[in-house]
Order: C-alpha cells, then sequence, then structure tokens
C-alpha cells in the first residue's frame, strides 16, 4: 500500500480515506488489481474475458459458449480461474447469471494468491458492509432471488456447497444472500479508457472511499486495474473522495440515487449548496417539461439501438420545444447528447459535429475540474472536427481534451497517447496545408466508428 494515504473515520460517514501527505493535481494517489472481476453480459460477444480489451472477433470458450477471449495466449492464461466457473456456466446454458451473481461466483472460486493478502489491504471483503438491515423488503426479495440463482449454477460444482464457501470466504460472507449483497453494494463498474462499461469488479482497499458530488479524486482502468488520480490539490489529512454516480443531474434525481443503490443520504456541498440547480432548470418549465416526459422514450429507443427513432425524436424537439431553452438547460444537453450519438451510427457526420460542438460550453462550465466526462466529450468532437478535415479546430480540441486526459487518465495511458497522436497529425496536415494550401489525404483514412465511445 503506498504511504500516499489512509484510513480513518471520516465524521458522519464512517470508514473513509485520507492523505497522508500533500497530493497534486494529477498524481497518481493508488493503484489496484481486483480480488474478482468478470465482463458485463452486454459486453460479453465484444471483450476479452481476460485482458478486458475489445476485439472484433474474439474465440468463444467451446465448453460454456459464454467466455470470449483474444487468442489462445489469453485462454491458456484466463484456464486456472474459468476451469471451475466454465462447468457451473455449462450445467444451466442458455441461462445466463446476472453480473453481481458472475462476480460472487468468481469470487468463490478466486485463486488464494490471486489477490494481495488481507494484511496488505486497507479495507477486507470481511468488513465490507451489507446493507440488508436498512434495505426494503422489496430490494431483499430481489437479492434472494439472485442468492437462489448463486446456488443453483453452484451446485453442479459444488457438492458441499457450505463447506465450499467456508473454505473460500469470510464467516460474515458465507450466506449466499449476504455475499451477494455486499458485491451489488460494493462492486465497481470497470470502464475502457472512454468510460464505456466492460466490466464489474471488487476492489476491497478502493470501497473505503466516500462520495461527494464534486469529488476530489477520480477513478479510471486499464484493462482490469484501477488507477485513483487526483484532480485537485490536496493537502495532509484532507479526505479523498470519488463520486459513485454520473453528477450532472438534479439535486434530488442524486440523492435518490444514492440513497436506493448505496443506502445514504448525501450532504455534500454541491448537494446542500444546489448552486448549479437554477442553471440546470434554466429557461420555461413549461417548455423543459415536454423535453422531460419525453426523454425516457429516447432513451429507451437508445438502449435499443433504434438509431433512426432516436435521432427523429431529438431533431423534432431541439428544433422546436428545445429551441427556445438555453444551451445550459439539462434536458436540452441530454437530448443533445443523444442526437450526437444517434448521428454518429447513422453516419450523420456533419450534424454530428453540429450537436457535438453545441454541448463543449455546457460540459466546461459544469465539469470545472478535470474530468473523464468533460475530456471524452472533447475528444469525441475533435475526432468528428479531424474526420470533416477542420485541422486546426480538431489540433485545438485535441488539446484541450489532452490537458484533461493527462490529468485524469495519466500519461502512460493508452487514451492518453491516442490523444498525442492525434495532435501530432493535426500538427503534420496543418503544416502540409501552409505549404501547398491543400488538405492532406491520407487514402488510409477510415470512417471514425471510434467516435462511438
Amino acid at each position: 500500500m503506498a504511504p500516499k494515504l489512509e484510513r480513518f473515520v471520516s465524521p458522519g460517514k464512517g470508514n473513509g480515506l485520507r492523505a497522508r501527505a500533500r497530493i497534486r493535481r494529477g498524481e497518481l494517489v493508488y493503484s489496484a488489481e481486483p480480488l474478482a472481476s468478470c465482463v458485463s453480459n452486454k459486453m460479453s460477444r465484444d471483450v476479452c474475458h481476460f485482458c478486458f480489451s475489445r476485439q472484433e472477433i474474439l474465440l468463444r470458450c467451446s465448453q460454456c459458449k459464454l467466455a470470449r477471449y483474444c487468442n489462445v495466449t489469453c485462454q491458456k492464461q484466463a484456464w486456472p480461474g474459468h476451469k471451475r466457473e466454465c462447468k457451473c456456466l455449462r450445467s444451466l446454458f442458455p441461462r445466463i447469471p446476472t453480473d453481481s451473481v458472475h462476480l460472487a461466483l468468481r469470487l468463490i472460486f478466486a485463486s488464494p494468491t490471486s489477490s494481495k493478502s488481507s494484511s496488505e489491504e486497507l479495507f477486507t471483503l470481511e468488513e465490507h458492509e451489507s446493507h440488508l438491515a436498512s434495505m426494503s423488503e422489496q430490494k431483499k426479495q430481489g437479492l434472494s432471488q439472485l442468492a437462489t440463482m448463486l446456488q443453483m449454477y453452484l451446485q453442479q460444482e459444488v457438492p458441499d456447497l457450505a463447506q465450499e464457501i467456508a473454505s473460500a470466504l469470510p464467516p460474515s460472507c458465507r450466506e449466499p444472500l449476504d455475499l451477494i449483497a455486499k458485491v451489488t453494494c460494493n462492486c465497481f463498474t470497470i470502464s475502457d479508457g472512454e468510460l464505456q462499461e466492460i466490466g464489474v469488479g471488487l476492489y476491497p482497499s478502493l470501497s473505503l472511499l466516500n462520495h461527494d458530488c464534486r469529488p476530489n479524486c477520480v477513478i479510471v482502468f486499464e484493462g482490469t486495474k484501477l488507477h485513483l488520480r487526483a484532480v485537485r490539490d490536496i493537502d495532509p489529512e484532507d479526505e479523498l473522495t470519488i463520486s459513485y454516480i454520473e453528477t450532472l443531474s438534479l439535486t434530488e434525481d442524486r440523492r435518490k440515487q444514492l440513497e436506493h443503490q448505496y443506502h445514504f443520504t448525501c450532504h455534500c456541498q454541491q448537494c446542500d449548496s444546489q448552486d448549479t440547480e437554477r442553471l440546470l432548470l434554466s429557461g420555461e418549465e413549461a417548455t423543459w417539461r415536454l423535453l422531460k416526459e419525453d426523454l425516457p422514450r429516447l432513451e429507451e429507443l437508445h438502449a435499443q439501438s433504434d438509431w433512426k427513432a432516436v435521432l427523429e425524436g431529438c431533431t423534432r424537439l431541439l428544433s422546436t420545444a428545445g429551441a427556445d431553452l438555453p444551451v445550459e438547460n439539462l434536458y436540452k444537453l441530454r437530448i443533445t447528447d443523444l442526437a450526437l450519438d444517434s448521428s454518429i451510427h447513422l453516419g450523420c457526420w456533419n450534424e454530428a459535429l453540429q450537436h457535438g460542438e453545441r454541448t463543449l460550453p455546457v460540459y466546461r462550465q459544469y465539469y470545472p475540474d478535470p474530468h473523464p466526462v468533460h475530456g471524452v466529450q472533447l475528444m469525441r468532437v475533435a475526432k468528428l472536427q479531424h474526420y470533416l478535415e477542420h485541422i486546426s479546430d480538431a489540433f485545438d480540441t485535441f488539446k484541450q481534451a489532452y490537458d484533461i486526459i493527462k490529468l485524469t487518465h495519466g500519461d502512460d495511458h493508452t487514451l492518453t497517447a491516442e490523444l498525442l497522436m492525434k495532435l501530432e497529425e493535426c500538427r503534420m496536415e496543418m503544416d502540409h496545408q501552409s505549404i501547398t494550401q491543400e488538405p492532406l489525404r491520407q487514402q488510409t483514412k477510415t470512417l471514425p466508428l471510434d467516435f462511438i465511445s
């Protein structure tokens, strides 16, 4: 454990982590491999189940038909951890476990040498809260169903379930319901460099991090390895915080989500002051309510990948009711983002660029500290500008993205390296144009499908 942080009792919050020394903005505070991890069901066909990298073509496990790998090397390296799990998955195929059940399954089968010893952890699985005592009966029933599913998957491979769990897990995790509750309350969503969900994992020491709607740290991943970085200067003994949820939403909605999922009411400065609330709801209420009411339908169409219907709905709203709202309005921003995504999927590059450029001043306003969401949005817009040969604009936008990503992801992250490469491409093209007055067209230039991230 690095000496930059230590466990302490945070007033009103319970356990927490604080700085032992001054931490500079952009500094790597802590890195960790998961105690257990698994690829999300919705990404199981697109992501290697060993290295968690995206690939167009993956080799499928011939036995369970669920696990997929980049190549034979990844498959062989995964086999010690996948061997027993494979039998469980195969026994109930084509039924597929939920992400939380799959993660609990992998935790039970995890090799004792695959993670740090408990003496190296600031927080152990035994100490994790299940929050069962504060849950509604409805939520407990849902978790009970997941616990039953876990037992069903285990019964084919584990004749003596109680003995297996007793040897693999600490006492407070030996009841399937307790284990599932701890997993669902304490797991982290693993994302790629551009913040798209690819899996879930357990990182015991990092579960000590408390939430703040304007945190001083962010978490990013490389594969399954978690990196905690500071986005503001942090003084000794200051608490380290992250955001458990997407913070670009109304205080009431953030609090409801945190209460439902993490069982606490947020009283951070941003929630109690509600400074941005009036800005998020700027414009006539009767007008933005029309957008708010139609937003769930558009989000459902987005989830179904019905891009044409999404774009038609967004275009209609933005050209009618949305036209009278300021760009800072939360619902207008969300619909503009949906229009951006759908335009990209449909290959409407000019339209996508128009939507993307409208969001940038708003993102800058709502993310005053370096934030991965802002950096990735800048990068998406810069790729569109570059593809459409707005080279000078693309260079400026890539530079803004780089200034954020180098702090949130670090100099060694693949996304930072990609941005440096894009900046160099733009620089070369601008140099060429200044000499020939013609754009530098590369025959190998491909459609910007990676905008979709």
